[in-house]
């Protein structure tokens, strides 16, 4: 059973989200199995939290957000970089088909497959590697998230992965980040700046 404090949260972010299938699947997954024991009082708090390798769990808010402008549906295919926790990958799984998910450090992916396979959940597959390159033999992909700052521009691979019509959410910047929606619409991806955030840097290379 999902703790109460996930429908607290779901109700917390109502004001600022309006798709519902995001707030449902996020009273549905115990958040605080995707942090370090360490950090479980916190769980729910609107704010970013530490997990292991350097890396974070984002701010609810953000996760939510971003979920939010990918205007995902149950048949969408979706490619997650930067699995980190794997708690942006488990409410993926709630909102779609079937969601890859690439992260570099060997170590958090067991972790996230463990607590994602103790959950229940079974569309979900896990890759070690370099995010930048995405997942070309699933590819296209209805829709991307990308779940580390990808520097001034998110990376034209991962855009060429995106099926017509597909979307792709990522925190793009340097000093001061925002996220960028990008929609693909035949040969052409349009891009829109979105609000201010705050991402660990995606690294470029094989997975350690």
């Amino acid at each position: 059973m999902c703790p109460r404090e996930a429908s607290q949260l779901a109700l917390f972010l109502r004001p600022a989200i309006a798709d519902e299938r995001v707030l449902a699947a996020i009273a549905s997954i115990p958040r605080e199995r995707f942090v370090p024991r360490s950090q479980r009082r916190r769980a729910y708090a609107n704010v970013a939290l530490p997990i292991a390798g350097g890396q974070t769990i984002s701010q609810p808010l953000v996760v939510a957000r971003m979920l939010e402008v990918l205007a995902l549906k149950p048949t969408d295919r979706v490619l997650d970089v930067g699995t980190g926790s794997g708690y942006h990958a488990a409410l993926l799984s709630l909102l779609t088909e079937h969601v890859w998910t690439i992260e570099r450090h060997a170590e958090l992916a067991a972790e996230a497959q463990d607590t994602i396979t103790e959950l229940g959940i079974d569309n979900v597959t896990f890759r070690v590697g370099d995010g930048w390159e995405g997942w070309p033999e699933e590819a296209p992909f209805d829709a991307i998230n990308v779940a580390a700052a990808t520097g001034e521009e998110p990376p034209r691979v991962l855009e060429g992965e995106l099926a017509d019509g597909g979307r792709m959410v990522a925190p793009v910047g340097s000093r001061e980040q925002h996220l960028m929606l990008a929609v693909r619409n035949g040969n052409r991806v349009g891009r829109r700046q979105l609000e201010a955030v705050q991402f660990v840097p995606l690294i470029h290379g094989p997975g350690e």
